[in-house]
């Protein structure tokens, strides 16, 4: 007998692997971590390097090395590459970490952040994950230059690090066999993709007030999001 529920699910993984978007993102999350291992690489070169010159210098001035001076030489290179290889990576951000996170770094952080929660949501949820992700892309350099202390970053860094997280956050919080049914006039899925359709809007209009330098429009501009499942959390 065919598990429908198997079915479906794959059917959803098949939709998000075809997605532009999808792939767009994998492509900058593998990016990503291969700048992270060239940069363990670099550190391991000159590290072995710096450990070969001391050993070299101490053999020229002080004494020969010697065949276990060699070896212990050797020791050094191999325990300081394999420490460096070994050493934990940047922690994965939370949503703790996102809200105190700099606003230059924000949306690549939430971006990864998405990443991680994207396969736990419905496949148009996680569509909508994608283009938000997308939106992170292109706001990033232009949070580069702006003043932290802007009424406009404090409503970007609400958005993206606060709002967006809590309203994920408080889907996954709804037991999955209940997040199709309604509860007190709301369907935890819709109310999900609802909001996330919210946060990607919010996100290109933000954008387009920064190119266009309309920062007090953008900060004064009102937004009303239902991004709290306290109805789905109190039972």
């Amino acid at each position: 007998m065919v598990d429908s529920s198997r079915v479906i699910h794959e059917a959803e993984a098949m939709l998000r692997r075809l997605s532009p978007e999808a792939r767009r993102l994998a492509h900058r999350a593998r990016q990503r971590r291969w700048r992270a291992l060239l940069r363990r690489l670099k550190l391991i070169f000159y590290s072995v390097l710096a450990i070969m010159l001391a050993a070299g210098t101490f053999g020229l001035l002080v004494a020969p090395l010697g065949v276990e001076g060699l070896m212990l030489a050797f020791i050094a290179m191999a325990l300081t590459a394999a420490t460096i290889l070994a050493w934990p990576g940047t922690p994965s951000p939370t949503p703790e970490t996102l809200a105190k996170s700099d606003l230059a770094l924000l949306p690549q952080r939430t971006e990864e952040w998405l990443e991680r929660q994207r396969p736990a949501l419905p496949a148009p949820a996680a569509r909508l994950v994608d283009g938000i992700g997308l939106r992170l892309e292109a706001l990033a350099p232009q949070l580069q230059t702006l003043d932290p202390r802007e009424p406009a970053a404090i409503e970007i860094r609400k958005l993206i690090g606060e709002e967006l997280p809590e309203l994920i956050d408080g889907y996954r919080r709804v037991p999955e066999a209940l997040r199709r049914e309604s509860r007190n006039g709301m369907v935890p899925d819709r109310h999900l993709i609802e909001g996330l359709t919210v946060v990607e809007s919010e996100l290109g209009r933000m954008s387009e007030q920064l190119a266009s330098g309309d920062l007090h429009k953008l900060a004064t501009q009102g937004r009303y999001l239902e991004l709290k499942y306290k109805g789905d959390e109190s039972e």
